[in-house]
């Protein structure tokens, strides 16, 4: 699944492409929202939040029905962005989303304006294998991602850095019996961590996926080294966590099953984390505990038995 860096540059993209520039086409190739009609009107604005991408757009030309677009590229999800006639280089039934401009600089109001793609000719953006599509009104997609955590790309952290911290750190810690591996992928705790950030944030600091959160010690450090990842790879094209950039040198365990710990030489481990029975700290062995939700998804986790060793009481500083 895209992390957070890789859906906060593909609202970039869009972004340029289409911010204060009027609709020329416009398709939503699933049956629910197939008939929303967008051509003629203005997009206000294109951000992310977290893993989620929101395209504002205008009210119509009477001044009604503001409609704001909610995306997710879940699995497979890819957002492309072309010159207007461009051939698709993709299946055209994988097609969920496509927005067009005009090639004329008199759609987009003020002149001077921030430039869209090609400077401000003809765009198409195309959004392939979303995982949703949802037109909806503004009121709702704010219902929509109203229990997101912290955006580690977004403004949370820009107005006030403490209380976004301390608001992450609230969020993990308040079901201490979760591995802390589930809690950061629970976008409720902060958004924009994927596989790939967990499995590197928990080598930088030490941690084993599968420790409860109750024994991490310094939360606040595991919050404000996952900004810092992100912030550093919002702009890379290529997602480096080591500081090189070369080719098989960029990430310290995720992807490195088997292979000699980077540090220590210990051979990468790799498990599943999370599913049926994971939502608290199951025993070695045995079955999970069940005094919590079950909503933690089972996905991959890397790490290395010699630089993360596993904690099985409460957390003590190394």
């Amino acid at each position: 699944m895209p992390e957070g860096d890789t859906v906060y540059r593909a609202a970039a993209h869009m972004r340029q492409a289409l911010r204060d520039r009027v609709l020329t086409r416009a398709e939503l190739r699933v049956p629910r929202f197939s008939a929303v009609d967008l051509v003629g009107r203005r997009v206000e604005d294109v951000r992310s939040r977290g893993k989620n991408l929101v395209v504002v757009v205008c009210p119509d030309q009477y001044g009604r029905d503001p409609v704001t677009l909610h995306l997710h590229l879940k699995m497979e999800g890819r957002i492309h962005v072309l010159a207007a006639g461009e051939r698709w280089r993709f299946p055209a039934h994988t097609v969920r989303l496509v927005l067009g401009v005009g090639d004329s600089g008199a759609d987009r109001p003020g002149a001077g304006g921030s430039g869209g793609h090609s400077g401000g000719g003809a765009v198409e953006v195309v959004g392939t294998d979303l995982g949703y599509l949802r037109a909806l009104t503004p009121g709702e997609v704010e219902v929509a991602l109203a229990e997101l955590g912290p955006d580690l790309l977004g403004n949370d952290w820009a107005r006030d850095p403490r209380a976004a911290t301390d608001e992450a750190v609230r969020r993990l810690a308040a079901r201490p019996t979760r591995t802390i591996g589930e809690a950061l992928l629970d976008q409720r705790n902060l958004a924009g961590i994927g596989t790939i950030y967990r499995a590197e944030l928990c080598f930088l600091r030490g941690i084993d996926p599968r420790d409860p959160v109750a024994a991490v010690p310094d939360l606040p450090g595991v919050v404000t080294l996952a900004r810092r990842l992100l912030l550093a790879n919002a702009d890379r094209a290529v997602r480096v966590t080591t500081g090189h950039a070369r080719r098989g040198r960029e990430l310290w365990v995720y992807g490195r099953d088997g292979q000699p710990c980077r540090r220590c030489g210990t051979l990468v481990q790799t498990y599943r984390l999370g599913g049926r029975g994971a939502g608290d700290l199951a025993s070695p062995g045995g079955p999970a505990r069940t005094g919590e939700p079950v909503d933690s998804l089972d996905r991959i986790a890397f790490s290395c038995p010699s630089c993360q060793p596993r904690r099985s009481g409460p957390a003590v500083p190394r």
